[in-house]
C-alpha cells in the first residue's frame, strides 16, 4: 500500500490515487491543480492553509488504507 507523507508534493500524492483529490479539496486546497501543486509539499500546503500537515497526511492515509 502506498503511504502519503507530509514531505511530498501535492500532484505526485494525487497520482497515487485519484480519491485523495476530495479529501484535499474539502479542506479548501482548491489549487490542487495549479502550479503551485507540481511543486508544493503538503506540509506547505497545510501551513498555507491553516492545517496540522500530520493529521492532514493521516487522514489520507486512512483513506488510502481503507481502499485496500
Amino acid at each position: 500500500m502506498a503511504k502519503v507523507t507530509k514531505d511530498m508534493i501535492i500532484s505526485d500524492i494525487l497520482q497515487v490515487d485519484a480519491g485523495i483529490a476530495p479529501i484535499l479539496l474539502s479542506k479548501g486546497m482548491n489549487c490542487i491543480g495549479c502550479p503551485a501543486a507540481k511543486g508544493e509539499t503538503l506540509e506547505e500546503a497545510a501551513v498555507v492553509h491553516g492545517m496540522d500537515a500530520d493529521a492532514l497526511a493521516e487522514e489520507i492515509n486512512n483513506y488510502l488504507e481503507a481502499q485496500g
